[in-house]
C-alpha cells in the first residue's frame, strides 16, 4: 500500500511539472506571438480607415423596359452589383448571414477572440495553418475592399487592426448593410440585390426564408456552392446548417426551419440570367456609350428607362421565329428582322434584328434593322410625297406604257413592271397602291432628284448620298436605307407629316435616384399635314390596291384602316413591307445577311405575312383611331383630276378642211373640238404642274420617249396608225 501510494503521487508530482512547463511554453509562445503581432503592427504598412471610405464601390448599369420593372439587361465589367438600403434587406437575410457568418458579430468589437482561437485550434488539430477563418463579418468586409485574400500572419494583422478601427466609425446595422451590399456570391453577382436577381430573378426585399438561406451559403465559397456547379448537394447541406443556426440563435422556430428545409427553390437557369431583346438592348448600350462612355457606365450603377413595350417586343419575336423555317423553305430568306414605333413619339417599341441572336455561325447577333439595305418599292411613298408637295395630285394621270427614259445621248433605261403588264393610263393612286414601276420612274422624273433626296432627308434618312450618285432607279428602291430610318420616314406620314427622330432611352439615372439624363421629345412638322394624309389615304384604299394585291391580302384589315407598302429589289435579295395607323408604325424585311437572292417572289408573299401577324397581335389593345382624310379642291387641269384624254379647240376652213388662217372668211370658220391623246408632259411643265401649258412642251428631254410610247399604246389601242397631232 505504501509503495502503491507513493508510486501515485509520484505520478501526480510529474503531471503537475509537465502541465507547469506546457503553460509556461505556452505563456512564452502567447507573449511571442503578442510581441511578433506589435511589431508587424509597428512595422507593417496599414491601410487607412479613411481608405475605406473611400473605397470604390462598383455598380453595374442595369437596363430596363418602359415599365421599369422588367430588366432587359445588367451591363458590367467584372462585377455586378446594385446597392440597396438597410431597410430594403428582409430579416432572414440579415439573420441567416449573421448565423452561419459570425454569430456574435453584435457583440464583438470588430475581432473575434473565440473564433480566432477555435480556428487556431482546428488548424493544430488537422497540422495546417492559417486555413481556417475565424473572421468577423467586419474582418470579411474588410478583405473583400481593401486588402487581398492571401492566408498571411500579416495580411491577418492588418485586418484585425483595420475592423478595430472600422467598428469605431461605423455602427453594427451599416457594417452589416455594407458586407452584405459588397460580398461575393458567384455568377459575378456581388451583394444581396446582385444575388437576388442572378440566382432568383427577384429583388431582395421578396427573398423567402429558403433562398436567403440559399444565399447566406454561398459567401463561404462562391463557386464550391454554385448551383449551377457539379456540388449542389453540398449546396443543400449547407443551406440546411445556415437554416439550424438560426433556429438555435432563436432567429427562426422548429416549424420554420422546418419548412424552409423542405421547400423546394428554383434557381435561375444561366441563359435566363442573361439578355433579353437583345438586338434592342445592344443598340442601347451603343447609344449609351457614345453618350457616357464605357468606363462610366460599368461602374455609376446606371439605372436605364428604355422606350421597349415587353408585349410588343414579344410578338416581334414571336412572329419572326415562327415564319423563320418556312421563309427559308420557301423562299431562301436566311434571316428577317422587324422594328415597331410610335409614330406619335418616335419611341422604339420592338426590335428584331435577326431571326436568332445566339446564333453566332449565322451572325445572329448581326442587327438588320441598322444595316443599309435597298428598300425596293417601299422607298416609293417618299417620292410620291415629294411630288404631291411639287402640286401633283392623287388623281393626275400618268401612262403605263414601255419607256424609254434616255437623254442627251445617255445610256437607254426602260423600267419594267414586276408583272411584265402595261396598264395604260393610270392614277397615281392607283399606281402607288399597285406598285406600278413605270409610273413611279415618271413621278421621279417629274419631281426630281434633288426634290425626292430633300424629302427623304426630311423625313428622316441619313444614308443616301447627293443627286449625282444615283439615277431614276432610285424611285425602285436604288439608295440603301436603314429599316429602322425607313420605319420612322413611314411614321411621318402616320404622324401629320410631324417627324420624331427613333428613341430608344426616356431616361437615365443613378441608382441612388439622381438624373443624368432625359429625353426630351422635339416634334418637327417636315412636311404639310395634306400630304401626309394623301400617302395615308392611298396606302390604306384596299379598293385601290385589290387589283395586284387581290381584296383579302395580308396588307388588308377589315376592322380598322392600315397603311402599308411592300418592296422588293429586282434582284430578288431584298423583301420589305412597312405599314402603320395613327398608333403604331412597322417595318419587316427578309433576305439573306450575305446578300444572295431569295426566289423569285415579291414581297407580299414573303414579309406581307409576318407582319400582318405582327400587326394583328399588337393591335389588340390600341384604339382604332382613323386616318384624317385628305381635303383639297380637284384641279382644273384635267390631267390633273383624273382626265386622260385631252382636246384642244381648232377652227377649220370649211371649204378646204384645213386650219383656217386670218383671211378665212367668217362664213367659213368652223370650230372644232378634237380629242388628243398624250402623255403629261404635253399638258404640264413638269416643274409647275398646276401652271399653263407649255408653248413648246417638245423642249423637255424626256417629252419625245414619253409621246412615242403613248402614241404605240394609243394606235395599239384603237387601231389609228396615224399620231395625234403634233403641237407647233
Amino acid at each position: 500500500m505504501y509503495i502503491l501510494t507513493m508510486n501515485v503521487k509520484s505520478e501526480r508530482t510529474r503531471l503537475w511539472r509537465v502541465i507547469k512547463i506546457l503553460c509556461a511554453i505556452g505563456l512564452v509562445v502567447s507573449f511571442a506571438v503578442v510581441a511578433f503581432g506589435c511589431i508587424i503592427v509597428l512595422t507593417t504598412p496599414i491601410p487607412n480607415a479613411n481608405d475605406f471610405d473611400a473605397r470604390e464601390i462598383v455598380e453595374s448599369t442595369k437596363i430596363y423596359d418602359r415599365t421599369g420593372k422588367i430588366l432587359l439587361y445588367e451591363l458590367y465589367n467584372e462585377e455586378k452589383r446594385t446597392i440597396v438600403s438597410f431597410e430594403e434587406i428582409p430579416r432572414n437575410v440579415k439573420n441567416a448571414t449573421i448565423a452561419i457568418e459570425d454569430s456574435h458579430f453584435y457583440n464583438h468589437p470588430g475581432v473575434s477572440i473565440l473564433s480566432i482561437a477555435r480556428a487556431f485550434i482546428t488548424d493544430i488539430i488537422r497540422g495546417q495553418i492559417l486555413v481556417q477563418g475565424g473572421s468577423t463579418i467586419t474582418q470579411q468586409l474588410i478583405k473583400n475592399t481593401l486588402l487581398s485574400s492571401e492566408k498571411t500572419l500579416t495580411r491577418k494583422v492588418k485586418e484585425a487592426v483595420l475592423a478595430l478601427k472600422i467598428e469605431q466609425r461605423y455602427s453594427k446595422d451599416e457594417i452589416l448593410n455594407m458586407y452584405l451590399n459588397e460580398i461575393p456570391y458567384g455568377s459575378n453577382a456581388y451583394g444581396i440585390e446582385a444575388a437576388a436577381q442572378t440566382f432568383f430573378g427577384i429583388h431582395a426585399r421578396d427573398l423567402t426564408l429558403a433562398e436567403a438561406a440559399y444565399l447566406a451559403a454561398l459567401p463561404k465559397a462562391p463557386s464550391f456552392y454554385s448551383p449551377y456547379g457539379n456540388n449542389k448537394d453540398q449546396l443543400i447541406i449547407r443551406k440546411n446548417i445556415v437554416l439550424k443556426r438560426m433556429e438555435e440563435l432563436g432567429f427562426i422556430s422548429q416549424e420554420e426551419a422546418s419548412a424552409a428545409s423542405k421547400e423546394e427553390v428554383v434557381f435561375l437557369s444561366p441563359s435566363a440570367q442573361g439578355i433579353r431583346a437583345p438586338h434592342f438592348v445592344m443598340h442601347v448600350v451603343d447609344t449609351l456609350s457614345q453618350q457616357f462612355g464605357d468606363e462610366f457606365l460599368q461602374k455609376n450603377g446606371l439605372s436605364v428607362l428604355t422606350t421597349l413595350d415587353m408585349r410588343i417586343q414579344t410578338n416581334a419575336e414571336e412572329v419572326i421565329t415562327s415564319y423563320a423555317d418556312k421563309i427559308k423553305k420557301d423562299f431562301n430568306a436566311g434571316n428577317a428582322g422587324l422594328v415597331a414605333l410610335d409614330p406619335k413619339t418616335g419611341e422604339i417599341l420592338a426590335m428584331v434584328g435577326s431571326k436568332d441572336y445566339f446564333n453566332r455561325e449565322e451572325e445572329g447577333n448581326f442587327n438588320i434593322t441598322l444595316a443599309q439595305r435597298q428598300p425596293g418599292s417601299a422607298f416609293k411613298p417618299l417620292v410620291y410625297a415629294a411630288a404631291f408637295e411639287k402640286g401633283y395630285t392623287p388623281e393626275t394621270v400618268l401612262f403605263d406604257v414601255p419607256t424609254e427614259f434616255a437623254v442627251s445621248g445617255a445610256e437607254s433605261y426602260q423600267p419594267q413592271n414586276y408583272d411584265n403588264i402595261f396598264r395604260g393610263p393610270i392614277t397615281l393612286r392607283d399606281a402607288l397602291a399597285q406598285s406600278i414601276n413605270v409610273p413611279a420612274v415618271k413621278v421621279l422624273y417629274l419631281t426630281g432628284l434633288q426634290e425626292a433626296l430633300d424629302m427623304a432627308r426630311r423625313v428622316g434618312i441619313t444614308t443616301l448620298k447627293g443627286p449625282n450618285q444615283y439615277g431614276l432607279t432610285l424611285v425602285l428602291g436604288g439608295g440603301e436605307v436603314r429599316l429602322l430610318e425607313l420605319t420612322s420616314a413611314y411614321g411621318v406620314f402616320a404622324n401629320d407629316g410631324v417627324r420624331q427622330n427613333p428613341v430608344a432611352i426616356l431616361r437615365v439615372e443613378k441608382n441612388d435616384g439622381e438624373r443624368v439624363w432625359q429625353h426630351k421629345q422635339n416634334p418637327t412638322k417636315v412636311i404639310e399635314p395634306l400630304i401626309a394624309r394623301m400617302i395615308s389615304d392611298i396606302l390604306s384604299d384596299n379598293t385601290a390596291r385589290t387589283p395586284a394585291f387581290g381584296s383579302a391580302s395580308a396588307l388588308y384589315f377589315p376592322d380598322r384602316p392600315v397603311a402599308a407598302k411592300t418592296g422588293t429589289t429586282n434582284d430578288y435579295r431584298d423583301a420589305w413591307i412597312l405599314g402603320y395607323t395613327p398608333n403604331l408604325v412597322a417595318g419587316v424585311w427578309a433576305g439573306n445577311n450575305n446578300n444572295t437572292p431569295m426566289e423569285k417572289r415579291v414581297a407580299g408573299f414573303i414579309v406581307a405575312p409576318i407582319w400582318h401577324d405582327f400587326m394583328t397581335r399588337s393591335l389588340e389593345t390600341i384604339p382604332i383611331e382613323p386616318f384624317q382624310p385628305p381635303a383639297y379642291e380637284k384641279s382644273t387641269k384635267p390631267v390633273l383630276a383624273g382626265e386622260w384624254r385631252g382636246s384642244r379647240t381648232y377652227v377649220t376652213d370649211s371649204r378646204s378642211g384645213d386650219i383656217a388662217t386670218d383671211t378665212t372668211p367668217p362664213e367659213f370658220r368652223l370650230t372644232k373640238t378634237m380629242t388628243e391623246i398624250h402623255s403629261i408632259l404635253h399638258w404640264v411643265d413638269k416643274d409647275d404642274p398646276q401652271g399653263p401649258i407649255p408653248s413648246n412642251p417638245a423642249h423637255d428631254g424626256q417629252y419625245l420617249n414619253w409621246e412615242y410610247g403613248v402614241r404605240a399604246w394609243w394606235a395599239n389601242r384603237s387601231g389609228a396608225l396615224t399620231p395625234p397631232p403634233t403641237p407647233q
